[in-house]
């Protein structure tokens, strides 16, 4: 229904992702204007930065296209109209998920998957069948936990009920941290970011396996392969903390 209506102003729907495509290209202009100064981020060349940029934009434009939508649960909840998707006979995330679904957001896709390709065409890298899997099965698994991580948000909001912006500093503000190279941040928000909140498996660690970058943590080198797994082990906590979320809402009784 919302595709639908989306494309029936097809000329509104057109400007409007154009204007996603613009507004999240400025995050790549102001890197390309750190590199009019310097030749090295963190020992990462421009190209280098540009496949972190363009892996972690990819991962998280397919995570919101899909499940953006739910940082407007909280108001669902504080409002009472959470009520009204528990009586219909449809899957309560599959409706959250769907509410207000907006096709403009293919805008950030477009634009990620723009300097991914520019980025792979410069990349020094000697390609094997191995490594050419690894870039989809990155972007896969990258979209994979930052849904989970929406999932996980949302469902923290049945209890905080306000907690969006929460949600969006480990989505947005999460993507916004993978686009540059781990070696510029401290050590400790490193390990954060790989045993805490595991955004790491998102790009860094399987991108410093492409690159034939060493690991600033140390860690063992089949690490580098365990997005799949990550991924899998995300989608099952978020699907127990989905759950209680549910079971424990209580309504407004407006």
């Amino acid at each position: 229904m919302w595709t639908r209506s989306t494309l029936a102003y097809r000329t509104s729907f057109l400007l409007t992702a154009l204007g996603n495509f613009a507004a999240t290209g400025l995050d790549f202009l102001a890197i390309m204007l750190m590199f009019t100064h310097i030749t090295a981020l963190g020992g990462f060349s421009l190209p280098e930065v540009a496949f972190l940029y363009g892996t972690s934009g990819v991962a998280l434009g397919l995570a919101d296209l899909v499940l953006g939508s739910m940082d407007r649960l909280g108001t669902r909840v504080r409002d009472g109209t959470m009520d009204v998707l528990l009586v219909r006979p449809v899957p309560v995330f599959a409706q959250v998920a769907a509410d207000r679904f907006a096709l403009r957001r293919l805008g950030r896709i477009l634009q990620a998957a723009v300097v991914l390709g520019w980025s792979l065409s410069r990349l020094e890298v000697d390609w094997t069948p191995g490594k050419v899997l690894l870039v989809p099965l990155m972007l896969l698994c990258g979209a994979v936990i930052f849904g989970a991580v929406f999932t996980i948000g949302a469902a923290f909001q049945f209890v905080a009920q306000d907690a969006a912006e929460v949600q969006n500093s480990f989505t947005y503000g999460g993507t916004t941290m993978l686009q540059y190279p781990p070696t510029v941040f401290a050590k400790d928000l490193v390990r954060g970011v790989t045993f805490v909140v595991p955004l790491a498996f998102v790009n860094w660690l399987p991108a410093l396996r492409l690159l034939g970058r060493d690991d600033p943590l140390g860690l063992p080198g089949w690490v580098d392969f365990l997005g799949p797994a990550v991924a899998a082990a995300m989608c099952g906590l978020a699907w127990l903390a989905w759950r209680a979320g549910l079971r424990n809402y209580r309504s407004t009784g407006s």
